[in-house]
This record gives C-alpha cells, structure tokens and sequence, in this order.
C-alpha cells in the first residue's frame, strides 16, 4: 500500500497512546508526546515504559520515524493529524469522564496550528465531540475508539477486529487508511459514522463484555451454592455458536482502566431513558465481590494473602483491578493482609505491605487469594482461593 507520509503527533503515551504511535510509525513521522520525562526518556532508549512484549519488539527491532517528546507545540506546529488519547477517569461526583486534558490539548494545538485534525483516541461521553467542536469552533475534530486489551495493546492494532473513525469525510477515510496501513492483517472492516455514534460503538462494546463477565459470575455463584461444576456448565453453555467459548472464565469481577468506567459513564448517558440492563450489570459486579469475600470469610483465615493486583498475566497495570475492592472489604474485619506483587516499587499497598519474599508470602498466609492463577502459584494451589476455572484470559 502505497499513501502519502504524514506527519502526526501522539498526546499520552499509555497503552493506546503508544500502541498508536508505533503503528503508524512504521510508515509515518510520529511525534510522540507525553508529560512525564521518564516515559519519555525511556521510549528514546528504545525500552517500552510499559509491559507489551509487541511494542518492546518493535522498538528494538523495527525501523520507526518514531520521535519521543515533552514539546507538545513543537510537535503540533510539525503535524497533520494529533491523536489525543490522554486519561479520562470517572469524576463520581459529575458522574462523567473527566475531559479536561482532551480539552485543553485540543486548545494548544488549534492555536497553535490551526489547520491540524484532531482524533480523540480517549474514551469519551456520547456527544462530547460535537460539544468540543462547539466550545473551541474548531470542525475539524473526531473521535476513534480503540478496543485494545492490556498487554496486547500494539498486536491489537496490528491484528484489528475493526476500525472505526466517526466522521466521514475525506480526512476520516484517510485516517483510517493510515492504520490500516500499519496493521499486519488485511481484511480489515472499516466502518465510517458519525461521531456520537462511534462514541457510542465504544461504550456499548465495553458494557456487553461487562455484562458477559458478570453473567458467568452469577452463573458461578449459582454452581457454587448448588454444589455444581462450573466448568462442566460453562463448556455446555459456551459451545454454542451464538454464545462462543471465549471471553467465560470467571473472576472476582470485572476491573481495570477501562470497564468499571465505561459501564458508569453508559448508565449516566441513559439518563431520563428508560433501563435495567445497564444498572443490573454493575450491581451483579459489586454482588459478586461481596459474596466472594463472604465464602473467604467463611474459612476463618487470620492472614491473606493476596497475590498479584494486576488484573491477568502478563500486564503491569493493576488500576482499579478487581482484587482491589476484596482488599478493602476484608480490611474491614479486622485481619492481617499481605501483598505479593513484583510489578509494585513501593514497600506498600494502602497500608499494607508488600512481600518481596515470595515463599514467606505463602508461608505467612492462611489463605491467598488470587484473581488468575500462574505457574508460581498454581503449585499451591490447595492454598490459594480463586475463582479461575480455565486459567485464561480473552
């Protein structure tokens, strides 16, 4: 595929940041922005500031016109396209995103070079695009979801189950051209929309593997209290066609960057709409942590462990992760806790402390939970309490 080369500025260099500025670096001058020096100091030496062994690979090992930077108006001043894929946390008090960094990115780089495209690569409320549009008289703004998974981030860009871009005009087919360009896989459906409906594409994605997340929860409660299998149960369910065996391994509830707010943000857009569905889902997560810690309750430890506060193998970002919240409810009852978990720098965890030693880890502990199990862990598994019946993730 033969396209023009571009000059493109990246604002957030996490995982769809960065998975991002590889991609099209390959075939493009990437400026990739980010206010913290270290990330940025690490990227120039070739080493990934987070755990992806794809965008490891290809930092060391692929010609990229790949440039790191804190000079985000140098970089915009150079640039065609600015992807904009900075934080957005849930504000529980306004009970939406918090877009003030997508905002004021946006404003530097329209005074600055008033004639770039912006694509906002953040999750965002339904309508916030053309509200932004709006606020700065700026048109030439669009949104893109990314449906990325953590450790996975670059080889889901590579290998995409879809791109959207929520505009349709020429420079929206171009975009989505330019990461189609970058991916390896090449029947690639690419789909052009309006921007509220791409916004939306986003959170309803997320909020259904939400749903599907806590149904086989409730499912594994279920088999739990009647003294069934769950895996025999969930092999039958699953290996129908139009239910798929993915995506089916119970857990101690949804968790990471991204679900928990996204499943927020979609109830507040329902506002004045009528539903269920939605406010079920994150009332049957909350449920399942509750009840989790009833059956730990139940076998009287004095200790816990807790290994691992990553939400699967192979990450290194244990954000808002599920296990988490078991922390916080059994600090309620008055019993000692530990935390084993490599990934941590600090000597602590919420006031807890953090176990270096890993066979004292198991040895101090009555009972470790854990979300996942691994190879370190599996061979005390008479030990250990989880909820991991296939030891995967999708």
């Amino acid at each position: 595929m033969s396209l023009k080369k571009h000059n493109i500025t990246v604002v957030g260099l996490g995982y769809v940041g960065l998975s991002n500025a590889i991609l099209l670096s390959q075939h493009n001058t990437v400026y990739a922005v980010d206010i913290v020096e270290e990330k940025v100091r690490l990227l120039n030496e070739k080493i990934s500031p987070i755990h992806d062994d794809d965008i490891t690979n290809y930092l060391q090992s692929k010609k990229l016109d790949l440039h790191p930077t804190t000079d985000l108006i140098k970089s915009v001043v150079e640039s065609e396209f600015l992807i904009i894929s900075t934080p957005t946390n849930y504000d529980e008090n306004t009970n939406r995103f918090d877009t003030r960094s997508i905002y004021e990115v946006a404003k530097i780089a329209i005074q600055n070079n008033p004639q770039i495209n912006i694509i906002i690569k953040s999750t965002i409320p339904i309508g916030f695009t053309n509200q932004l549009r709006k606020d700065l008289n700026y048109e030439d703004i669009l949104f893109s979801p990314e449906f990325l998974r953590e450790g996975k981030a670059l080889y889901d860009n590579l290998y995409p189950s879809r791109i959207i871009v929520g505009s349709k005009n020429d420079k929206a087919k171009t975009f989505a051209t330019l990461l189609k360009q970058g991916a390896i896989k090449h029947d690639i459906d690419i789909l052009l929309m309006d921007s509220s409906e791409s916004e939306a594409v986003k959170l309803f994605a997320n909020t259904y593997l939400a749903m599907r997340v806590s149904y086989f929860n409730e499912l594994d409660n279920f088999a739990i209290e009647k003294n069934l299998n769950t895996k025999d149960i969930i092999q039958g369910v699953s290996l129908d066609p139009r239910i798929g065996n993915y995506y089916n391994n119970p857990s101690f509830g949804y968790g990471g960057y991204c679900l928990p707010k996204d499943t927020r943000q979609m109830l507040a857009n329902y506002k004045d709409i009528p539903q269920h569905l939605i406010q079920s889902i994150i009332d049957s997560n909350e449920l399942r942590k509750n009840y989790l810690v009833e059956l730990i309750l139940k076998k009287n430890p004095k200790f816990i462990g807790v290994y691992r506060l990553i939400m699967k193998e192979g990450s290194d970002n244990f954000r808002s992760s599920s296990i988490q919240d078991l922390i916080r409810r059994l600090s309620r009852h008055n019993l000692k806790i530990s935390i084993y978990e490599p990934e941590l720098k600090q000597k602590s965890f919420e006031g807890y402390p953090n176990e270096t030693n890993f066979e004292n880890f198991i040895n101090n502990s009555d009972i470790v939970i854990a979300n996942r199990l691994d190879k370190n862990i599996y061979i005390h598994k008479d030990k250990v309490f989880t909820r991991d019946i296939f030891s995967k993730d999708d």
